[in-house]
């Protein structure tokens, strides 16, 4: 049993008795006068009473001690068991199982606080008025328009209201700003370039409560110019302007240095997910890695996915019909009337997890290693992931890995749970995307960022192409794994300058997935596409 160590009072008091009867040498090696030696062994009675206070502030310092631990123990109960996890074995369950000490030392090193930021001291400027901001669109689609309003804040020197989240999409979820982003640490470490706020001013409040605002969605894909010289004498008119439309609405190219590397470091440092999300992040990682290295697959094989983008390759005529029916209930999905063969010929499809599979077993990707689904529910379920099952049978999401009460409280609200998929597809030792939307190309450019890690952008044009001629016969399955390779051998997320088209910014690299001003120097060489 563990026994508390004594008390200073009772340490010194020890001390000093153990040096009581050595002639006149005292504490310290000090000399008393012979007098004062014998006039304390004349004073026997007050000796025996000295000692007996001593004796009791030992005791009542004993039982304090044990009063405290057993309230600690109590509370740690309460509070749930991580709280003492790091305590010495007598104040947790007893045992000796390895597994129970490592995964005690893991949940101690896991719940940490980490070291406090000394926060940067806050720029000083003329505020030009209010930036309000309501983002649309996933998780990630407003991540980068988040990094967008900022930088956009900073050159129009004004205050940022912290942006409202998308709660009309198709996804309909309903979380805030504070569910998903440590929204302290956002206002915290952006105070040297941007004032932001978590609302207006009292007064300011009330006008924007009254619908007295200036609202407008700014033009896709604007450079600087046209905040300032546009954007700019709108927020001095009206005090307050709400861009309710954020995606994409910065230039890739074009733009001051300091804007791309402000972009970046919201994105990389100031946007950091709740304490829970991170958590639970970790939590999925660790057991992950428990078995060594991982693969994550953004399987972008969802409902949505394939009704909006109307690819039913491998579908039956009624998941079709289906998807046909979905496309049309939304009225700002544009295009209706899709050639789903045509645009698969294209390249502008998601892989399917059959073809998925194919493709990673020609890249001879070991079958054994643990592959996580970084994605929502699969479109035709577990007949369509059969063959993917199959071939990596070590295949996990988070499901499957955390118990269905650790994920309660993200039910229903789909950016919370693909902030989920967004952290362990970082740490992934490979990541592969069958789809280039927002997920695949912001996840991409973090890799970049933490030191190009292996990330392979898998080009589906030729890959339908080649995908079809095995399955007719044409190629044999060493000269399809042969061409596979060879199509990959510069799409491994190593470094590569950002292609840039002037006035055709769609068809241009997006500065997140690969944001050359920001990115560490690997000592490869830098290709062109």
């Amino acid at each position: 049993m563990c026994r508390p160590e004594k008390s200073r009072v009772v340490a010194d008091y020890e001390e000093g008795r153990d040096e009581e009867g050595c002639g006149s040498e005292g504490i310290m090696g000090l000399k008393f006068p012979s007098s004062a030696v014998e006039k304390s062994r004349g004073s026997s009675v007050m000796i025996q009473r000295s000692r007996m206070k001593v004796w009791m502030i030992r005791a009542t310092t004993t039982v304090l001690l044990w009063t405290c631990v057993v309230q600690l123990t109590a509370l740690g109960e309460m509070w749930g068991p991580r709280v003492l996890k790091g305590w010495p074995p007598c104040f947790n369950r007893p045992s000796d199982s390895p597994m129970v000490v490592a995964e005690a030392v893991a949940e101690a090193v896991t719940v940490s606080p980490a070291p406090k930021m000394v926060p940067p001291p806050k720029r000083i400027y003329k505020n030009n008025g209010y930036l309000m901001v309501s983002c649309n669109g996933g998780l990630n689609q407003m991540r980068a328009a988040i990094c967008d309003m900022v930088a956009i804040a900073r050159y129009l020197n004004v205050t940022l209201i912290v942006p409202e989240l998308d709660k009309t999409s198709f996804w309909a979820d309903p979380s805030e700003f504070k569910d998903i982003f440590d929204v302290d640490h956002f206002i915290t470490s952006l105070r040297d370039e941007v004032r932001i706020l978590k609302e207006l001013p009292p007064r300011l409040k009330r006008r924007a409560e009254l619908g007295m605002v200036y609202s407008m969605p700014p033009i896709s894909w604007s450079n600087m110019s046209y905040y300032l010289n546009l954007v700019l004498p709108l927020i001095k008119k009206y005090k307050i302007v709400h861009l309710n439309k954020t995606d994409a609405r910065l230039a890739n190219n074009g733009l001051p240095i300091e804007i791309q590397r402000l972009r970046c470091r919201v994105n990389y440092s100031a946007l950091r997910f709740t304490s829970v999300i991170e958590e639970l992040g970790r939590r999925v990682i660790r057991m992950l890695r428990h078995n060594g290295p991982f693969m994550v697959i953004h399987l972008r094989y969802e409902m949505d996915m394939l009704a909006f983008s109307g690819c039913t390759h491998g579908c039956t005529d009624e998941e079709a019909e289906e998807l046909t029916r979905m496309r049309y209930a939304y009225p700002w999905w544009k295009e209706k009337v899709i050639d789903s063969d045509l645009k698969r010929k294209e390249g502008q499809c998601p892989l399917t997890p059959e073809e998925t599979a194919l493709i990673l077993r020609a890249m001879d990707v070991d079958p054994n290693v643990p592959v996580y689904i970084a994605a929502g529910e699969i479109y035709g379920g577990e007949r369509r992931m059969a063959s993917l099952s199959s071939s990596y049978p070590n295949l996990v999401r988070k499901e499957t890995l955390l118990e269905h009460s650790e994920l309660m409280l993200f039910q229903n609200h789909s950016s919370q749970m693909a902030a989920l998929d967004y952290l362990v597809s970082l740490e992934s030792d490979i990541f592969v995307p069958t789809y280039d939307g927002n997920m695949a190309k912001v996840v991409e450019g973090h890799r970049r960022h933490l030191g190009f890690r292996k990330t392979i952008l898998l080009d589906r044009k030729p890959l339908v192409e080649l995908i079809d001629q095995y399955n007719y016969g044409s190629l044999n399955w060493d000269e399809f794994s042969s061409y596979v390779k060879a199509v990959h051998v510069n799409r491994m997320g190593n470094p590569m300058r950002r292609v840039v088209i002037p006035d055709k910014p769609k068809e241009e690299d997006y500065f997140y997935a690969n944001p050359n001003e920001c990115l560490p120097s690997s000592g490869q060489p830098w290709t062109t596409a």
